[in-house]
Order: C-alpha cells, then sequence, then structure tokens
C-alpha cells in the first residue's frame, strides 16, 4: 500500500471528487480524517471505508472557521495520529452570473470557502508537518485558474488564488520536507455541476456545461483520486508549488516531461510577457 501508516485530511470529502480521494486514500492504507459541514455525508462515507476494511473518522466541520480548524486538527491528531497527507477539497459555486446581478454573499462565499479554508486547515496542520520534517498537501484547483471564465468569477477568483497561494507557500518551505501542490481534478459530473444544469442561473449563463457532457469530455472522479496517491506518495516531488492535472495525462509523465515542466517554468500562475519575480525562491536571489 502507498500510503500505509499515513494520516490523512480531506475536506469537502463526504461527496463529488472529495469522497472518492478519500475512499482511494484509504484503500493505500490511509487513515482517513472525512471533513465537511454534512455529518451525514462523511458518516457514510466513513462507513463506505470501514465496510472495505479501512479506517476512517467523520468530522463535521466549517472550514473557514479558523477556530475550530485548528481545534479539530488537534483532535484528529489525538485520535489518528499525527496529520501527513492534506487534500484541500472543499469549494463552492453558487453565484453564477455578472457580478452586479449575484448574491454579494454567495460570491464571497464561493472564494471563501476555496481560499480562507485551504489556509485554514494549511496554517493549522503545517507546523507539526514541519516540526517532523514531512507531509503533503494538495489543494483543488480547477475552472477559472488558467483562463477568464466569465459568470464564474467568485469560483474562479478562488481558484485562481489556491495556485498562487499554492506557488508561494511551497516556496516558503524549501528545504522543511513539507511539499505543497496544485490539482486540477478536471470535469467531473458532481452535485455542483448538477446545480449548474438544473439552476435557471447556470442554464442562462453557463449553457455550454451540459454540452461538455454530452460530448464526454468530462471525466470520472477517480482519476483525481489516483493522482492524490501518486502525488502524496512522493512521485512528484520535483514539480512541488506547481498544478498536477488529472484529466491531461499527468499519472503517465515521464521524468522527462516533469523536467521540462520545470525548464520551461509550466504549470504555474504567470502574466504573459512578463517574468516571474520570486524573491527567496529555490535557485534564484
Amino acid at each position: 500500500m502507498k500510503l500505509a501508516g499515513e494520516v490523512a485530511i480531506v475536506t469537502g470529502s463526504g461527496r463529488g471528487i472529495g469522497r472518492e480521494i478519500a475512499l482511494m486514500q484509504a484503500r493505500e492504507g490511509a487513515r482517513v480524517a472525512l471533513l465537511a459541514r454534512t455529518d451525514a455525508e462523511i458518516r457514510a462515507v466513513a462507513a463506505e471505508v470501514e465496510g472495505e476494511g479501512g479506517d476512517a473518522r467523520a468530522y463535521p466541520v466549517d472550514i473557514t472557521r479558523s477556530d475550530h480548524v485548528a481545534k479539530l486538527v488537534g483532535a484528529i491528531e489525538s485520535e489518528l495520529g499525527p496529520v501527513s497527507i492534506v487534500t484541500n477539497n472543499a469549494a463552492a459555486f453558487q453565484a453564477i452570473g455578472p457580478i452586479w446581478e449575484v448574491d454579494p454573499a454567495a460570491w464571497w462565499r464561493d472564494v471563501e470557502i476555496t481560499v480562507r479554508g485551504s489556509f485554514n486547515v494549511c496554517r493549522a496542520v503545517l507546523p507539526g508537518m514541519i516540526a517532523r520534517k514531512r507531509g503533503c498537501i494538495i489543494n483543488m484547483a480547477g475552472g477559472g485558474t488558467a483562463g477568464s471564465f466569465p459568470y464564474g468569477s467568485g469560483y474562479a477568483t478562488g481558484k485562481a488564488g489556491i495556485l498562487r497561494f499554492t506557488e508561494s507557500v511551497s516556496d516558503s518551505l524549501a528545504g522543511s520536507g513539507v511539499r505543497m501542490f496544485a490539482m486540477d481534478p478536471g470535469l467531473v459530473k458532481t452535485a455542483m455541476t448538477d446545480y449548474q444544469l438544473a439552476s435557471k442561473a447556470g442554464q442562462t449563463y453557463l449553457p455550454n456545461v451540459a454540452g461538455w457532457f454530452d460530448e464526454g469530455i468530462d471525466v470520472p472522479p477517480t482519476l483525481a483520486a489516483r493522482l492524490s496517491v501518486e502525488i502524496a506518495s512522493g512521485r512528484f516531488d520535483k514539480l512541488a508549488g506547481r498544478m498536477l492535472m488529472a484529466a491531461r495525462g499527468d499519472l503517465d509523465l515521464t521524468p522527462e516531461a516533469i523536467d521540462e515542466i520545470i525548464a520551461s517554468d509550466l504549470r504555474s500562475l504567470r502574466v504573459n510577457g512578463m517574468p516571474p519575480e520570486r524573491p527567496g525562491r529555490r535557485g534564484t536571489d
């Protein structure tokens, strides 16, 4: 088992991509802490894991509450052991449409769950990981990271912010033994996309979504789950701070392809035509 003896946190693990990541990491030997706001959902996933002979516990929490997250991480480490793997998967996408029409609170919530939630979890686990000189954190990027996402600006702002957050924090972890990555899971049919397909706002402002599914360009959530295991196992450590993409064949990346990504400074958030400014990054002044 690739993750035997590890303790993993997966946020947003009550359904969809997070559920599959939790199940896959448990199958690979990790003891998994399931975090989400809906207690019944994560308890059901914990029962699935235990039914397969794995070890998982449900911890209902609002990850945007830093005090709650810090207390919860302490409880997880008391019950399961030191946290060595984190997948920040929780996200929201409720504000669909022009910003002058959407509910401001919903727009901000889309950003907050992705960015503030990931920040809170990282802040809670990193001191312990750094002290132990080992750990792996995967932050979920996605739609809007690489380009404009009209009518989904809150979701896109959060996801693009996660890639910059990942690179910046990764650079600050240089030499610590802790690695941080971003991951794009690809287009996956989840409760989030079901909302886009069913809601009036989604049908009005995101009409292409239904066509994407009709064309079959979506991918199963198990691709992201498998990639999370490979990242956590150390296979992609040279790409720390960058984004891996489940739907683009990254499970089959060769060492030569990894070296080319680094040499060409790919899988990072950049402004076209401007060289990156990286104070404090390894290999720079």
